[in-house]
């Protein structure tokens, strides 16, 4: 963590140790465990938009910690939301990862990964460092031991061509095959006829850490969002499973795959 995020984790161990509260005491005026409270104070977990915006509302600071947050991660090479996801990533034993429009980040190709930054959108420099960060997150899946990654893609995924990279669909499924294979790696696909369903709402992800805890992730065209209250994440899990069930089971969903694979050759 750097130096920005560790003013703000003192300043939050002082404003709790100024009002006479136990972690735990303290956990139970905001909605989390007091275990939740000491990781986020020593740093083991990353300190979420959220989880100041509920101590700023339950002890009323005027926003205090939420506009400290922002304003230092400033300093900070990356955005919060993704330094933040970043650390929850490395610290998974679990990802469940639902995509509607793209193949999840962790099983891009470098040609893929690129053209999903096109449009305009990002400098050269800016989408060089955008890519190289996102091949680099890949290597927990090759650690020794890797976090097991349950990934749900609609078929559309599969299915949308990148107009003027010849090739490109092919590689990318042909290697999205090639990780379904691993065992710690399951991929399944909710074939097009299935319909409407609850996952068309938008892509999320769900990490489950070492402890038990759970933390998500979930994005749209405006921003990221880190998800870690727990009321929140049961909904995302409901709806996982939802989800899920919708899928084919991971021996259809891989000839699927190596079907439209060939097909864009």
């Amino acid at each position: 963590m750097g130096t920005a995020t560790d003013y703000v984790l003192e300043e939050l161990r002082l404003f709790r140790a100024g009002l006479g509260l136990s972690q735990d005491d303290f956990g139970k005026g905001i909605g989390y465990s007091g275990s939740h409270v000491s990781s986020v104070e020593t740093g083991g977990r990353p300190p979420t938009k959220e989880y100041m915006r509920v101590v700023d509302e339950h002890h009323n600071t005027g926003g205090r910690f939420l506009r400290m947050l922002e304003r230092l991660a400033k300093l900070d090479a990356e955005p919060t939301w993704l330094r933040e996801w970043i650390e929850f990533e490395r610290e998974a034993t679990t990802l469940r990862w639902f995509e509607l429009a793209y193949v999840p980040g962790l099983l891009q190709t470098e040609r893929y990964a690129r053209a999903t930054l096109a449009g305009g959108r990002f400098a050269p420099e800016e989408a060089d460092r955008i890519v190289a960060s996102r091949l680099e997150r890949q290597a927990i899946l090759e650690r020794e031991r890797p976090p097991q990654l349950i990934a749900v893609l609609d078929e559309s995924v599969l299915r949308r061509p990148v107009l003027d990279q010849p090739g490109l669909m092919a590689e990318q499924c042909e290697r999205l095959a090639e990780l379904a294979a691993w065992e710690h790696i399951q991929v399944h696909i909710v074939p097009v006829d299935a319909g409407m369903y609850l996952g068309l709402a938008g892509q999320f992800i769900i990490a489950e850490l070492l402890d038990g805890a759970r933390v998500a992730h979930a994005d749209n065209q405006l921003n990221a969002q880190i998800v870690d209250a727990p009321a929140d994440v049961a909904k995302l899990a409901k709806t996982w499973e939802v989800v899920r069930n919708e899928a084919l089971p991971r021996r259809q969903s891989f000839e699927l795959i190596k079907e439209v694979a060939k097909s864009w050759t």
